[in-house]
């Protein structure tokens, strides 16, 4: 679904040259969940704007499967001045989908996911967790092959992000998503992910990918297993911290 190969990128400044990723290659295999962790600074935003080709490499190769990538910001971004309804329909607007049929499927979608009773209500009348929600119905809702996330609960306070983390991870699942996400967050990455990749200090190269095969695809069952802490730790020292 989407492969980096011995990609490149350097900023070009008045003072300079900053190289931000060093051939970096790693994939995200079809309906597979991958975090992309890193310390503060490592280029994890740089490498989502490759992957959505908002950026192109120096060197090396981004593949992508034809289609569309859905980009799931920090924030939520929603219109104060649009409705829940609104919002969600406006990346149908923005991509000239917006068609019948089209917003019937991102209303089927929104019911589907709980937001039934909120769609004429605007986004100061939702909770943080709520409003997070409206954001990935939104970013689903032009039906994306591949969804990049940045770090989207970071805004949330904890017992909050643990919830959202969760039905996120639900929906992309059950909706049979592929999802690339970068977080600061070891036990996020942990609790989310089929794999987790792991990146040095900047320039952003590959450290090491791992497999994460216990819990099933619960988050809550991964965040009690015994594997979890262990896993942690080897994360933690990867990173340095």
């Amino acid at each position: 679904m989407l492969e980096f190969e011995g990609v490149n990128y350097a900023y070009h400044t008045p003072d300079g040259e900053t190289q931000a990723v060093k051939n970096l290659s790693f994939a995200v295999d079809d309906g597979q969940f991958v975090s992309v962790i890193g310390p503060s600074g490592c280029g994890k935003t740089t490498i989502l704007s490759l992957a959505a080709g908002i950026l192109s490499p120096s060197y090396g190769k981004v593949r992508r499967a034809s289609g569309e990538a859905g980009y799931m910001l920090q924030r939520d971004a929603l219109f104060e001045w649009r409705t829940v309804e609104q919002n969600i329909f406006l990346p149908l607007e923005v991509k000239k989908k917006n068609t019948p049929q089209m917003r019937k499927n991102a209303l089927a979608l929104a019911e589907k996911y709980g937001l039934k009773d909120f769609l004429k209500k605007y986004p100061n009348e939702l909770s943080g967790g709520m409003r997070q929600r409206v954001a990935l119905i939104r970013t689903l809702a032009a039906q994306p092959e591949i969804l990049l996330l940045d770090e989207p609960f970071s805004a949330l306070d904890y017992q909050t992000r643990l919830k959202v983390c969760d039905d996120v991870q639900a929906i992309i699942k059950g909706e049979k998503k592929t999802a690339l996400l970068v977080t600061h967050d070891i036990s996020e990455a942990i609790a989310l992910s089929d794999k987790v990749t792991v990146l040095s200090a900047r320039p952003a190269t590959l450290v090491a990918e791992h497999m994460i095969t216990f819990g099933g695809n619960s988050p809550k069952n991964r965040r009690n297993s015994p594997e979890f802490a262990k896993t942690f730790e080897v994360l933690r020292r990867e990173l340095g911290i």
